[in-house]
């Protein structure tokens, strides 16, 4: 019998112990759901656009070592079709630009390279769509994150003050684990927001500074001698 009562014992030990997050989402009320669903949403959002944009950029990231070799003999032979074309089979921001710039060659030398730095604002736009928003959410999913502690600091204090003094510790520690729980997930989704912006960012700026490379590149090929 005593062997009995202790498995019983250290099996409601082993249910106490156990922390559910699911349980805990449930028993946050209606306010807590609310804030957890629109952190799952943000956190979805998030990476949506990074592995949206990080397939988009290593698409156009991937370029023939020996491409600007090929345009450079094209151009010196007078075969501009052959280069506009060369450009045209080649996905990538600089060979856009590459074919900007040919597209103008014949007209001064300054209007060309302010073509090829329009041609380059418009890349760099292609290149950073969407990834503004992962900024937006590494900032606000941490603000709603605290706007449910608030909520379930809220929740306990209203229970304390109606209960007259006989507070029920269940229903404190709802409010708690409201305030708990969407901290924590506010946090979590703001920290992976904020690591995938920044692993963005580098990327961009290494497609954006090999388009440079690029376009300086083509701009001397044009002053050389004949």
């Amino acid at each position: 019998m005593q062997q009995e009562a202790q498995e019983v014992l250290e099996e409601a030990l082993s249910e106490e112990k156990t922390l559910s997050i699911y349980n805990l989402i449930m028993d946050g009320g209606i306010g807590g759901q609310v804030v957890i669903l629109i952190l799952m949403i943000l956190l979805i959002t998030a990476l949506y656009i990074y592995f949206e944009r990080v397939f988009a950029i290593n698409a156009v990231s991937k370029t023939d070592s020996n491409f600007m070799n090929l345009i450079k003999d094209n151009v010196m032979n007078g075969k501009l079709d052959a280069a506009k074309v060369l450009c045209a089979q080649t996905n990538s921001p600089e060979a856009r630009l590459i074919e900007k710039g040919i597209s103008r060659i014949g007209k001064p030398l300054e209007d060309i390279n302010t073509a090829i730095e329009s041609a380059g604002t418009l890349e760099v736009y292609k290149l950073e769509k969407n990834v503004s928003i992962l900024a937006t959410v590494a900032g606000a999913a941490p603000m709603i994150g605290f706007l449910g502690t608030v909520i379930g600091m809220i929740l306990a204090f209203h229970e304390m003050a109606t209960s007259g003094g006989q507070a029920d510790m269940g229903a404190l520690a709802g409010g708690i684990n409201v305030a708990m729980t969407t901290t924590v997930a506010g946090l979590i989704v703001g920290i992976i927001a904020y690591i995938a912006y920044n692993h963005l960012v580098v990327k961009t700026n290494k497609v954006v500074h090999k388009m440079e490379a690029k376009a300086v590149e083509f701009l001397d090929l044009l002053n050389e001698p004949v």
